[in-house]
Formats: structure tokens, C-alpha cells, sequence
């Protein structure tokens, strides 16, 4: 019981680590800067149910679905980097969708626009990037069925302690206005850039092993 209790307190500060619910709620708050409290709430709910099952998946069968598709974490990493380093240059230059007078169906299409940054790249690969799939992997292959329920079970108490944060994070950043939330947008924009560099600069040193 000792050492179940150990690793699951292991397996929530690396998790934690990984994807930081507090260090993400300014990028979160910086892809839904246009977006009402129903649809932010549920942009939250989606993206965190998308990276949970992406989790889950992984703790259960990932090196089953690398091998499968002949996959390695260098390539994923490199790939999810240029991903996020797009988006992150998109919000340095603050490039929003203006609709003049929409329609009922540009409504509806632009919720769904919306809702979109929930799969990609809130849920994929900010929650469940490379570094949060490679520390699933790592802690429930090093054992027998204990380690991968403990792993996702902590990982989705990780996830509820995140959407607390992202729901009530706009309350904090209400108090500071329109403008001040816009150089925060360009602010997460150029941080999300260089994740995103960092992540590729990772995957090719990784390549370079593989490799060499």
C-alpha cells in the first residue's frame, strides 16, 4: 500500500511537471480570448477529455501503437513541435477571425471553429504532448496492472484540478482589461513558439541518436 501511495505521488508531480495546469491556463485564456463562458467551459472539458483518453490509450497500449506503425518519439516530438510552433506564431501576430454580422449558420460554424482549438492544440499536443505520452509510457510499462490504473487515475485527477484552473483562470485575468489580455495573447503566442522549437530541438537530437 506504502509503495502504491509513493508512486502515485510520483506519478502526479511528474505528470504535473510535464503539463504545468498553471503555467497553460495564459495559453488557454490566449486561444479563447473571443470566446463566451459556455464555450470556453466547454472547450475546457473537450480538450481534457481528449488528452485523458490520448493518456489512456498510451498507458494501455503504446509502445503496441509505435511498433505498429513503425512510430518513434523523436519523429512524434519533432512533428508536434512545428504543430505548435505555427499556432504560437499565429498569436504573436494576433491573427483573429472578425465575423461582421454573422448568420445563424456562420454562428454555428464559427462555435464549431471555436471549439476546434479544443482537439488541436489544447488537447493535442499542449495536455497531451510528447513529454505527457513519453511519462505515461514510463510509469505504467514499469510494472504490472497497479502502475497503469495508478497512472490514470492520477492523470485524471490531474485533468480535474486543470479545468478548475482554466474555467476560473478568466476571473483573474478579467481585472486587467481587453489590452492587457492582448499582450498576454502575443506573450503566450511567442512562449507557445518557442515550446514548440524546443520540442523539435528535441526530436532531432533524438533523431541524431537513433541514428548514430
Amino acid at each position: 500500500m506504502e509503495n502504491t501511495l509513493l508512486h502515485a505521488v510520483s506519478v502526479f508531480m511528474g505528470f504535473f511537471a510535464i503539463m504545468n495546469p498553471i503555467a497553460n491556463v495564459p495559453i488557454f485564456l490566449g486561444l479563447t480570448v473571443d470566446d463566451d463562458e459556455q464555450t470556453t467551459a466547454v472547450i475546457a472539458l473537450r480538450s481534457l477529455l481528449l488528452a485523458f483518453l490520448i493518456v489512456t490509450l498510451f498507458s494501455l497500449a503504446g509502445k503496441v501503437i509505435f511498433d505498429l506503425f513503425g512510430l518513434t518519439l523523436p519523429a512524434f516530438r519533432i512533428t508536434g513541435g512545428l504543430l505548435v510552433f505555427l499556432i504560437g506564431f499565429h498569436m504573436l501576430q494576433g491573427n483573429h477571425s472578425n465575423i461582421q454580422h454573422p448568420s445563424e449558420q456562420d454562428k454555428r460554424q464559427s462555435r464549431e471553429a471555436a471549439l476546434s482549438v479544443a482537439v488541436s492544440p489544447l488537447g493535442m499536443p499542449i495536455l497531451a504532448g510528447p513529454g505527457t505520452i513519453a511519462t505515461a509510457m514510463n510509469y505504467s510499462s514499469g510494472g504490472g496492472l497497479m502502475e497503469v490504473v495508478v497512472t490514470i487515475a492520477v492523470f485524471a485527477v490531474l485533468c480535474v484540478i486543470t479545468y478548475v484552473f482554466f474555467v476560473f483562470g478568466e476571473k483573474f485575468v478579467g481585472y486587467l482589461g481587453a489590452s492587457a489580455l492582448g499582450v498576454i495573447t502575443r506573450m503566450m503566442g511567442l512562449i507557445l513558439a518557442v515550446i514548440g522549437t524546443q520540442m523539435a530541438i528535441e526530436g532531432l537530437q533524438g533523431a541524431f541518436k537513433i541514428a548514430g
